[in-house]
């Protein structure tokens, strides 16, 4: 590959020889400027939200992305059943939950 990129640069011409280097290095610079700056910092989000995800138990209070505020009645692997008033109980998948409150504690989830 690199040898392809060598091959379409423009013929050298006396000492010009080391431009070639320095775009690549630039190139090599916007890359790992971009990957710590976007990248990285969204994938910590990521995990963060898996991990507050895993942790909604029976009893927690939510809050949809839709804006429904509910009660948490049980927890399967992907899905949970709430309660949205007494005896209203509709299955949800985790995905869709944007606040969990736990003990007083209200934990946001950012998407």
């Amino acid at each position: 590959m690199f040898n392809q990129v060598l091959a379409m640069a423009p013929a050298q011409q006396g000492q010009g020889g080391g431009e070639i280097y320095s775009t690549l290095i630039m190139f090599a610079l916007i890359i790992g400027i971009f990957y710590f700056m976007i990248i990285r910092p969204q994938q910590k989000k990521q995990k963060e939200r898996e991990a507050l995800l895993t942790q909604v138990k029976k009893g927690d209070k939510i809050i949809t992305s839709g804006g429904v505020h509910a009660k948490v009645i049980a927890v399967e692997e992907k899905t949970m059943l709430i309660e949205i008033a007494d005896n209203v109980k509709i299955k949800i998948e985790k995905n869709s939950i944007s606040v969990v409150n736990k003990q007083g504690e209200v934990e946001g989830v950012t998407q």
